[in-house]
């Protein structure tokens, strides 16, 4: 495993954007390529998670900082905020796209000065009627809950970041452990701005079936089984 020398925070800096890839070589390129439209590139560290494919390559020809942290998402994200420089962090899925709208809101936020967490709402494409609602359900649900998806482009400042021990370094549901430690501290901010995700792996297993598993996964997590376990029977 390589990580590279940790970078402190710096002042210029007001957003990081921290991806974690696993071959998402595809994906990657695409959301990089927006990035860079928006001023971005710069701002971006991705974090590869042992891929297979071209990932790390088109993040390099992107300019952007690339390290490789392993065991899972929460490993490369938690890896990845550690390495990166800004006073606020975006932890973006690399098949997110359309990424304006948030960025700006965000970065007039940090300008802005008071800390805060939180996510945008989220669409899918290519769109359907089911995916609609699931996007509606994702994005009502997290209002009334407190927690947020990875989906949904989670930002959050680096004092309360710090303050709740970093992103948890585990294999699974990192970003429902990172919300309800967030929530201690504070209520998330659920923005409207939209990101779009890709629907893929509602697509490959039905959407009803996707939704009743991923519950079945958090109701376990709940009741206190371990990251490790679940992710095993997760990926299997």
């Amino acid at each position: 495993m390589s990580a590279g020398p940790e970078v402190p925070p710096a002042a210029g800096r007001a957003v990081s954007i921290v991806i974690p890839v696993r071959n998402d070589g595809a994906a990657l390129g695409r959301l990089l390529a927006q990035l860079a439209e928006l001023g971005a590139g710069g701002d971006v560290v991705v974090v590869d998670g042992g891929s297979a494919d071209d990932s790390m390559d088109v993040a390099r020809r992107h300019g952007v900082a690339v390290i490789e942290a392993r065991g899972g998402r929460g490993g490369q994200l938690a890896a990845g905020c550690r390495h990166a420089p800004g006073r606020w962090l975006w932890l973006l899925h690399a098949d997110t796209s359309d990424p304006a709208a948030a960025l700006t809101w965000l970065r007039r936020r940090a300008a802005e000065g008071p800390d805060g967490w939180g996510r945008f709402d989220v669409a899918f494409t290519p769109a359907s009627r089911a995916m609609a609602l699931v996007a509606w359900s994702m994005n009502r649900r997290s209002r009334l809950t407190g927690i947020c998806t990875g989906d949904q482009g989670m930002f959050v400042a680096r004092p309360l970041l710090d303050a709740v021990g970093g992103v948890p370094d585990q294999p699974l549901m990192e970003d429902v452990e990172l919300s309800r430690r967030l929530k201690r501290v504070a209520r998330p901010i659920c923005r409207p701005e939209r990101i779009v995700t890709s629907p893929r792996r509602w697509l490959a297993h039905g959407v009803s079936r996707t939704i009743l598993r991923m519950w079945w996964y958090r109701l376990r997590y709940w009741a206190g089984a371990s990251p490790e376990a679940l992710a095993r029977a997760y990926y299997r």
